[in-house]
């Protein structure tokens, strides 16, 4: 018995001295609303953990939230300076946050499965929540392996740094940490901006920025100095230039104090400090703003809509014509109360419009036409043009301007003129022009002949009336159903496409007016043009396929592409929502992908792509031909796999698109003999030697893709001086094994054994003879690190054969 309470008295004094150390053993787990829901730092000055999104205490109703806070600000009035998965909230109570025997930060969600919080390869052997803010993963040497210092949300701590091509994001409100509305941006220029989130981070979108590195075009990073709080732009440990005044500091005086700087949910970077009272109270303290007008943020107050400070605060205000959007909230913008008018010939009934003239308003939106003009003029050429929906004047120079409108500032000092062109009757006063009021006589009044032959009129008017409607109504009903007759029985000429498939069937003038008689045009495929469109009065994007009928195989392209998108479903395959087959028309009706291509995201983007976002798109992908060579009812070639055709939807996840090549194989088939398909530089030797084709040029192609991503450049590269540079394969063969791999990347920040593995990878998938290259499941184990990477042979492919 004695020995059994010795036993326990070691094993509590054990966990005693691991809390005060700050040290998290393997197999440690944290609950929601328990006791404790937390990681303390040794000091108490910072918890990990679950908190209550909405402020904590008895409100919000959000759900939970992991993420790290400062301890002593109250629960109403909690300061959280980094969330995980800040956009998922936890509404289960049964969730565990575990750092596994494993060595993984796992968040294990009731009906939802596990998410990883940190996304560490070696396994951790601890963990420490530290005084300085910075939750740490130590490996079993003791060094770090993975912290919440290198992914920044809204917010950097003292002793914290905001790396060159990371940004931080506000918080969507003061309680709710969800992704917001601003971004800072640390560019690879060195400049440090602020811009609103939907913008395309433009020049023309800034509303702030540091301008210190930009003319030495060096690249910098911002650092928070954790005893002084000076804000610093560094270059290789070298100070470049200070964001703030560090001169002016009120808290320096002062010992131990907590620096933090945020972007706080207004889009206003600010600089704040802490320290505790007597009674271990945190009192915070404002010392600096990139911007102290609040109203110099873009787009605060939403669409059709301009800032304005009154009693120190900035308060949102519609445009005229235009009514707030929100009920309660005003910053979500304001849309027009009343109707528009039809657009004929560039004109308007100049009668139904009005021109209101509003005294320093300004804005910043790329304006559609620009001229020298006086005032009047600038007036009345607005007023007269149909597209026009504002104008400003400035420095003697007319812009007219289409809705709805994003960036309109107010500034007293500004001799800016803005011509809002109004509505003369709202949408209320339309509806009440005809009020039964106005058709009944004063009731006890005598009524004149005249009057009694004006209701007599009124009254056969309106039967007669309401006679032509149920006509027009009979006629439109019957036609429908006729219309509706027609097209059922044109499906019957569909390769019974119809009882195949689950799709919406959409007649071609649907579609003609989905895409406003296919205006909008994202690209051109080899088969036909895509056109943006949406459904259900605006709310739902679409892309709109509209296949050549001149193309010799049109037809059979468009019952390839059905049978085969048609029974596939998966995350990283482009949904197809359904097709019309009027005749000779054929069109296919794809989710819309809000990002564009990956050909533009490594091609075209002015910065690199984040290591950590190309490795997984490069995983998306191979998820994604994994499911169409492996997890189908029959194995489908794609034949095409390049990267205009991986699209990226609006949270950067990679979809494979553009079936129209794909070769259904039969279940009990493995290869066929086909002609060439696909695009030059992705081709598999096999396609110009005359042989069987197998799923195999898929995994070709992808590796060709995945050595892209890696270098982002293209496969064939001709403008260079090294001849052994213009065939990337070969290239990236010659640089393993010379030990060189940092050449592909140049000289990009990357983690050399991810990079090895990648590069490895990719090898393997371009080897000349189909029977070395691993199928795609093995190729998803590689990538994601559970199989292990041999070391490839030389790929013996010429760069003709590409």
């Amino acid at each position: 018995m004695a020995s059994m309470s010795l036993l326990l008295i070691i094993l509590l004094s054990i966990g005693f001295i691991t809390e005060a150390s700050g040290v998290i053993p393997l197999g440690s787990s944290l609950y929601p609303a328990s006791n404790p829901s937390s990681w303390l730092s040794p000091s108490g000055l910072f918890a990990f953990g679950f908190y209550q999104q909405g402020g904590g205490g008895g409100g919000g109703g959000g759900g939970y939230a992991v993420g790290i806070w400062l301890i002593g600000a109250g629960e109403q009035n909690m300061i959280v300076v980094w969330t995980a998965h800040r956009d998922e909230a936890i509404r289960f109570p049964g969730t565990v946050l575990s750092l596994t025997k494993d060595g993984m930060l796992l968040l294990n969600i009731d009906r939802e499965g596990e998410k990883r919080v940190a996304d560490n390869e070696d396994a951790a052997d601890s963990a420490s929540m530290l005084d300085s803010g910075n939750f740490v993963l130590y490996n079993i040497h003791g060094d770090v392996i993975w912290e919440t210092f290198r992914y920044p949300t809204d917010t950097i701590l003292g002793g914290q740094v905001l790396s060159s091509g990371h940004e931080l994001v506000s918080s969507l409100s003061a309680t709710d940490q969800s992704s917001g509305r601003f971004n800072l941006s640390m560019q690879t220029d060195g400049n440090l901006v602020l811009y609103p989130m939907k913008s395309d981070d433009a020049p023309q979108d800034a509303y702030w920025s540091s301008d210190i590195c930009t003319a030495s075009r060096v690249t910098c990073n911002l650092s928070l100095d954790n005893r002084t709080g000076c804000l610093t732009l560094i270059n290789e440990e070298e100070s470049i230039g200070s964001v703030n005044d560090c001169s002016s500091m009120a808290d320096t005086n002062k010992t131990n104090v907590i620096y933090r700087a945020s972007l706080d949910s207004d889009g206003v970077f600010r600089l704040y400090s802490h320290w505790r009272d007597r009674n271990g109270k945190l009192i915070p303290n404002s010392l600096w703003a990139a911007s102290p007008n609040g109203c110099q943020t873009k787009s605060l107050c939403g669409f059709n809509s301009f800032c304005k400070i009154a009693n120190n605060r900035s308060q949102c205000h519609c445009l005229p014509g235009f009514s707030y959007l929100g009920s309660y909230e005003t910053s979500l913008g304001c849309g027009r109360n009343y109707s528009e008018a039809d657009c004929k010939g560039g004109k308007r009934n100049e009668v139904l419009f009005s021109i209101t003239k509003m005294e320093n308003l300004s804005c910043d939106d790329p304006p559609y036409f620009r001229e020298r003009m006086t005032a009047e003029e600038c007036s009345n050429t607005c007023l007269e043009d149909c597209y026009c929906g504002a104008a400003t004047l400035s420095g003697g120079y007319c812009q007219k301007l289409k809705l709805p409108l994003m960036y309109v500032k107010n500034d007293s000092s500004d001799p800016s003129i803005l011509f809002m062109k109004v509505a003369s009757k709202s949408i209320s006063e339309e509806r009440n022009k005809i009020h039964p009021d106005n058709l009944t006589p004063p009731i006890g009044n005598k009524l004149h002949k005249n009057e009694i032959v004006k209701i007599l009129l009124l009254t056969i008017g309106l039967m007669l009336l309401l006679f032509v409607t149920v006509i027009v109504t009979a006629f439109f009903i019957y036609k429908n159903r006729t219309l509706r007759y027609k097209r059922l029985s044109r499906t019957k000429d569909d390769d019974g496409l119809t009882k195949e498939l689950t799709l919406q069937l959409f007649s071609y003038k649907e579609l003609k007016r989905a895409t406003k008689n296919f205006r909008e045009k994202l690209g051109n495929g080899g088969f036909g043009t895509v056109y943006k469109g949406t459904l259900y009065r605006g709310k739902k994007a679409i892309a709109v396929k509209k296949l050549d009928k001149l193309v010799e195989d049109g037809r059979r392209e468009f019952c390839a592409e059905m049978r085969v998108i048609g029974r596939t479903h998966h995350k990283n395959l482009v949904r197809l929502l359904g097709y019309c087959a009027m005749d000779s028309k054929r069109l296919l009706v794809y989710e819309y992908m809000s990002n564009g291509s990956l050909a533009d995201l490594l091609f075209k983007s002015s910065s690199r792509p984040d290591w950590n976002v190309r490795v997984r798109i490069a995983v998306d992908v191979a998820r994604g031909i994994m499911y169409l060579h492996e997890e189908c009812e029959a194995p489908i070639m794609h034949c095409d796999i390049k990267p205009q055709n991986i699209l990226m939807d609006d949270h950067w996840n990679a979809k494979i698109s553009d079936f129209g090549l794909a070769k259904l194989l039969m279940a009990d088939q493995t290869a066929t003999l086909t002609r060439a398909r696909g695009t030059r530089g992705y081709w598999a030797p096999e396609w110009q030697k005359n042989t069987p084709i197998s799923v195999k040029v898929d995994v070709f192609s992808f590796g060709v893709v995945l050595l892209e991503i890696i270098c982002c450049r293209k496969n064939m590269y001709f403008p260079t001086t090294n001849p052994d540079e213009v065939v990337l394969s070969t290239w990236a063969y010659k640089c393993y094994e010379a030990r060189e791999l940092e050449k592909l990347v140049l000289g990009e920040q990357v983690e050399k054994k991810s990079l090895e593995k990648m590069v490895k990878v990719a090898l393997w998938c371009v080897q000349d003879e189909p029977v070395l290259r691993p199928a795609m499941k093995n190729v998803v184990l590689m990538l994601e690190g559970v199989t292990d990477v041999t070391s490839p042979p030389s790929p013996t492919i010429a760069a003709s054969c590409t």
